[in-house]
C-alpha cells in the first residue's frame, strides 16, 4: 500500500526538475500558488474542523 503511487511521485518530481530549471515559468508558477492561498488560513481552517468534522464548540477563556 505505501508505494502504490511511488511511480507517479517520481513522474511528478520529474515534472517539477524540469520546471525549476526554467526560472521565469517556476516564479509564474510559485506566484500563482501563493496568489491562490488567500482564502487559507490556519485558524480558520482548524475552526472549520472543529465545527464540521469534530463538532466541537470552542472554549472561550
Amino acid at each position: 500500500m505505501l508505494l502504490t503511487d511511488y511511480g507517479s511521485y517520481i513522474a511528478t518530481q520529474e515534472r517539477v526538475d524540469a520546471l525549476y530549471l526554467s526560472p521565469t515559468e517556476w516564479a509564474k508558477k510559485a506566484l500563482t500558488n501563493v496568489a491562490g492561498m488567500g482564502p487559507f488560513s490556519s485558524d480558520r481552517t482548524i475552526a472549520e474542523y472543529a465545527e464540521q468534522i469534530w463538532h466541537t464548540k470552542p472554549i472561550i477563556r
